[in-house]
């Protein structure tokens, strides 16, 4: 099977619209992890990213009537592109359905290449299955994203390169991992010239569709799907990429959203470029995987699959890299109200930086405090600095992995409301479109009466949502029905330590 490949890839005629990308080593990171570490990087191509090889090795298999009648794909991204530059090369007619809520920075690239755009649905799935009725009606050619065989010998050129451009000893690739096929097309080449070298998938946390099919043997499909590293996020893999990853995958690994972003800056550290959440995930795994083996010594290679991020996403990624580090972390403390107090804290903290705190007057005893304090030593100055405030007899908290403390509570600190009843508190992702709070607005009409609401825009295709509202027991069975018809993903958050030290 991984012959049949080889030949496959070997006769990928990606050249017409790919460079042969750069693999360059990250001085700065080799370093840090005592490993030679290794970036291809497929965020130099004409697109940012990788997905022009496996779309235009397939456009080129296309026969003639195929290519006359014109090819269509879903995606809010860099599948988008990738299909638009191929099929302005081999000049195909090409729709592109995208959801409604695609930035508009990623509906203009796709732009660039002069496909004819669709805009339909809130995600991924209304624009796919947009996509699929119009391939029906006007008899066009479905360009799937990942899960194609000639998809798949388009990415896997990427692999060639690698063992081509590096001729010395390779101990693991990591690849970041969304539908499968960028890693099982590297993995089909390398296992076949090279079997010796690992690869390695790479998925965050909160989007492990691969990770969790090859622990079941079987395809899942996730319930929910994180949308930060939007790149890789699919609810299920493909069937033949699957397939080709249980047989050639040797193991995989995720990375936390703060973890993703400390990446992006390593990325940014070692080649002054930006990459996407996608893009830096492979770094992210690698970093965990070289802690979790103690590996040192061995020659590492990161497939930084694209650079295609929006610029208001930095302020986000920025705020979160350094916890990703270790380099900063976020404690909830109680102190006495009294004066004196905060200087006495300080002093526990001795000459440590100090880089967030919120604190809002709540009563004649105790005060609650958000704080933010950067960190040189990682884990350990951690742990001991934690100690350092039990021992002082302050109740303290480690808020530091606490997503609704990150996204919401951080900006919400100041004080309590007196007499509330029957709070309960859900964190929503609503579709980044206008519409989506009146549409949420309409669905609650006037049952309950919104106590708390808090939204940051993370020039994401998503707004997060943190929202309270009084809801009497007796309106439980109401209440979850509300949340069933709404349609957007939601999770409680009423028992949440952060929202009852701050909010409660």
């Amino acid at each position: 099977m991984p012959k049949d490949y080889l030949n496959r890839i070997l006769n990928a005629r990606v050249y017409d619209v790919a460079e042969e990308s750069p693999l360059d080593e990250a001085k700065a990171l080799s370093t840090r992890l005592d490993n030679k570490v290794l970036i291809k990087r497929e965020d130099l191509q004409a697109v940012f990213s990788f997905k022009l090889r496996g779309a235009y090795n397939k456009m080129l298999h296309l026969t003639d009537e195929e290519k006359e009648r014109g090819v269509i794909a879903a995606s809010a991204g860099n599948h988008a592109q990738g299909v638009a530059l191929a099929a302005k090369k081999l000049g195909i007619p090409v729709t592109i359905v995208m959801p409604q809520t695609t930035p508009d920075i990623k509906v203009q690239a796709v732009g660039n290449w002069s496909p004819r755009i669709v805009l339909h649905g809130d995600d991924y799935q209304g624009a796919y299955a947009m996509s699929l009725e119009i391939a029906e009606t006007d008899g066009l050619t479905y360009v799937h994203p990942f899960d194609d065989p000639d998809v798949i010998a388009g990415q896997g050129t990427v692999g060639m390169e690698i063992l081509r451009q590096c001729t010395d000893e390779i101990d693991a690739i990591f690849v970041p991992v969304g539908g499968g096929g960028l890693i099982a097309g590297i993995a089909a080449y390398v296992k076949a010239v090279r079997p010796e070298v690992k690869v390695i998938g790479v998925e965050p946390e909160d989007a492990a569709s691969m990770t969790r099919s090859l622990e079941r043997k079987r395809r899942v499909t996730l319930e929910q799907v994180g949308i930060f590293a939007d790149g890789v996020a699919v609810a299920q893999v493909g069937k033949e990429t699957f397939r080709l990853a249980r047989k050639l995958v040797d193991d995989m690994v995720t990375a936390s959203v703060d973890e993703i972003c400390a990446a992006v800056k390593d990325v940014f550290d070692d080649t002054r470029v930006i990459a996407e959440p996608a893009g830096a995930l492979a770094i992210a795994g690698m970093k965990n995987y070289v802690a979790q083996h103690g590996w040192q010594g061995k020659t590492l290679v990161a497939v930084n699959s694209g650079a295609n991020v929006n610029f208001d996403r930095l302020r986000h990624i920025s705020e979160r890299a350094e916890i990703g580090e270790n380099r900063e972390t976020l404690f909830a403390v109680t102190i006495p109200e009294r004066p004196g107090s905060f200087r006495r804290f300080c002093d526990i903290l001795g000459k440590r930086s100090v880089t967030e705190f919120n604190y809002r007057y709540s009563d004649e005893t105790d005060a609650q405090i958000f704080v933010g304090i950067k960190l040189s030593g990682g884990q350990d100055e951690k742990s001991a600095l934690l100690k350092r405030f039990q021992d002082g007899g302050y109740p303290v908290t480690d808020i530091s992995d606490n997503d609704t403390a990150k996204l919401h509570i951080r900006y919400m600190v100041g004080g309590r409301p007196q007499n509330l009843a029957d709070e309960v508190v859900y964190r929503f992702q609503f579709p980044e479109r206008p519409g989506a709070l009146l549409n949420f607005l309409n669905h609650i009409g006037e049952r309950w009466n919104i106590s708390l609401f808090h939204y940051r825009n993370h020039g994401s295709a998503f707004g997060r949502v943190l929202c309270g509202m009084q809801v009497p027991r007796a309106d439980m069975s109401e209440f979850k029905e509300f949340l069933g018809t709404l349609g957007y993903a939601h999770w409680p958050e009423t028992d949440n330590p952060v929202y009852k030290t701050f909010l409660s």
